[in-house]
């Protein structure tokens, strides 16, 4: 098994860790990508769009041709709602409580189809095994309206400003949301983000599969 950090060129060679590829072998993590993957009937190419991979690298991955980066799972497990300990925990044993240390969460950036980063985010509850849905610390960075792009996933979303001021795109519908106001929409309809004013915003964002 070749061994390397997926969030390199592609085509950049690295040696083989041997010392890794027993220890990691016994999780099966190409095979769990894969299910969770089937799961929710989604091709390569879809999954790709969610994390940033392309289809062939994530093949590679879930054939065990190449080890995922801590990084990458994360990618992957925030896409199921799953946490990381769905890769290596005893699926039987269950946390009554998850607990997520601000020091722990790990910014990723969100880019879609365009080149600029449109937001980053945090995910606030990756420790938790069968989530009912999904919590996120979002921090939208673009400001122009016609750089906003716009996405679909299944559910329903919640969102709750923090700071700054929020532009929320809803099909053909910008609506303004300041601090403290809230939105809940029908996450299938196409839907974008974008900072109106000075600076960045902050919001929290839970989605409902």
């Amino acid at each position: 098994m070749e061994t390397r950090d997926v969030s390199r060129d592609e085509n950049e060679k690295q040696e083989p860790i041997d010392t890794l590829t027993p220890y990691l072998a016994q999780y099966s993590l190409g095979e769990k990508i894969r299910r969770l993957r089937l799961r929710k009937s989604m091709g390569l190419v879809e999954l790709g769009r969610h994390t940033g991979l392309s289809a062939a690298m994530l093949s590679k991955l879930e054939n065990n041709h190449v080890v995922p980066t801590l990084q990458t799972l994360s990618r992957i497990a925030l896409v199921f709602s799953v946490g990381l300990d769905h890769f290596f925990s005893d699926p039987e044993k269950h946390k009554s409580i998850a607990i997520t240390r601000a020091a722990e969460r790990m910014d990723l950036d969100e880019k879609l189809d365009t080149k600029d980063i449109l937001y980053t985010f945090q995910c606030l509850d990756y420790p938790a095994t069968e989530r009912k849905s999904s919590s996120y610390l979002a921090t939208v960075k673009i400001h122009d309206p016609d750089e906003v792009a716009q996405h679909t996933h299944e559910g329903h979303e919640f969102i709750y400003v923090l700071s700054g001021t929020l532009g929320l795109k809803v099909e053909d519908e910008e609506v303004t949301l300041d601090k403290d106001d809230t939105a809940y929409f029908n996450s299938r309809l196409p839907h974008g983000y974008r900072s109106i004013g000075q600076g960045e915003c902050k919001a929290i964002v839970v989605t409902i599969p």
